[in-house]
């Protein structure tokens, strides 16, 4: 059954068209522009309750955490988060997690709906949590899907930190720093998207009076479309839509913050440590600027041509506050940054053109920093 976020019954909020990857929260309040320059200047909140939630205890949890997903994971404090992937044996994008350790749980949380490759002889497709369930083997750790009891909601903009004090928490300034929330869940620091940004894992049962909270002690509510306006211009994938079935972790800005080159043991390392270290992707992830003037507009999955070549593929596809229409697209290597190309397919294709400050500096991804000059 799909989710539906209690907050959708609330005066104001707006569902996502369908089909939506965004399905189950509210899309935006009424007026999406202004809640993207308040995420961006003031301070928001955004539901993203949607969310799948896997909690791991157990004595060996972070050792067997390090065996059978990308991040390192070994000594891993309390109090601390990080990013990492499940890939299949060749080093493909199966799986992202943010993930978050305090109090001897480690909680990881995802996009809904995420499979990846099983490890049995089989190789059918499961669940993020079947997969680690059946990693387990005699690992001293214990399992369990905790989507019924946090919810995630998420404090954007450069006054977080004082809407957050209002209500008892202070976290770390360090990205990825975990407290716990009294009462229970937890918070996050994320370096992204835009220029602060704290995830609070709320027990799901409370969501709507954590909303109230929040929104009584000045933070604005915003949709879902603001968070990705964000997102797309801090130049952050989201599975499935800025990736595919063939993306590798060095294309779309996951080494290092979600994908470690120097440990070994994970499914897909190979490939990781061989690109790495003596090769290049064939592919890398660029904000697109597209032509704004036609009422169309490219889709997810939709081509990027040079001429009548097919050079890369459309991801997320935002309107931004300040940027116009813009778009994450995964392109080739050999695309020539100045190129004028088209992106799009049958009646929806219009002009665009990578920026600049999007393309990574050769064996090193943009990150943030060359984010923020995309707004001058």
């Amino acid at each position: 059954m799909a989710y539906s976020s209690p907050l959708l019954e609330l005066s104001g909020s707006i569902a996502t068209p369908e089909g939506h990857p965004e399905t189950g929260v509210p899309w935006h309040w009424g007026d999406p522009f202004a809640e993207q320059r308040t995420a961006a200047r003031n301070v928001a909140v955004v539901d993203r309750s949607h969310r799948e939630v896997i909690a791991v205890s157990g004595e060996e949890r972070l050792s067997w955490l390090h065996l059978v997903i990308s991040q390192y994971m070994n000594g891993l404090p309390d109090g601390a988060g990080t990013e990492a992937l499940v890939l299949d044996t060749h080093g493909r994008v199966e799986a992202h997690m943010v993930v978050a350790h305090v109090d001897g749980t480690v909680w990881l949380d995802s996009d809904s709906g995420a499979t990846v490759t099983s490890a049995l002889p089989s190789g059918g497709p499961q669940s993020l949590l079947e997969y680690l369930e059946a990693m387990k083997f005699w690992a001293k750790v214990e399992i369990r899907d905790a989507t019924g009891e946090l919810a995630l909601l998420t404090v954007l903009g450069p006054d977080a930190d004082r809407i957050l004090s209002t209500v008892d928490i202070e976290v770390g300034a360090e990205p990825y720093s975990v407290v716990a929330i009294p009462g229970g869940g937890f918070a996050r620091r994320m370096p992204w998207p835009g220029k602060s940004s704290v995830d609070l894992a709320v027990p799901r049962a409370e969501l709507t009076r954590w909303w109230q909270r929040l929104t009584d002690a000045g933070a604005r509510p915003v949709g879902s479309w603001a968070f990705d306006a964000l997102r797309v211009e801090s130049l952050r994938p989201r599975l499935g839509i800025d990736t595919d079935e063939k993306t590798i972790p060095h294309e779309v800005n996951w080494i290092g913050s979600a994908a470690h080159v120097a440990k070994g043991c994970y499914r897909g390392q190979e490939t990781v440590s061989k690109v790495h270290n003596v090769g290049r992707p064939p592919r890398y992830m660029v904000l697109l600027h597209l032509d704004g003037s036609p009422a169309i507009a490219p889709e997810t999955g939709d081509p990027v041509l040079l001429g009548e070549r097919i050079v890369g593929r459309v991801g997320s596809v935002v309107q931004h506050h300040e940027l116009g229409p813009i778009a994450l697209a995964l392109v080739k290597r050999s695309t020539p940054v100045g190129s004028e190309l088209l992106a799009g397919a049958e009646d929806r294709v219009v002009q665009a053109a990578i920026d600049p400050d999007s393309v990574p500096a050769e064996g090193a991804a943009p990150g943030r920093e060359a984010a923020q000059r995309l707004r001058g």
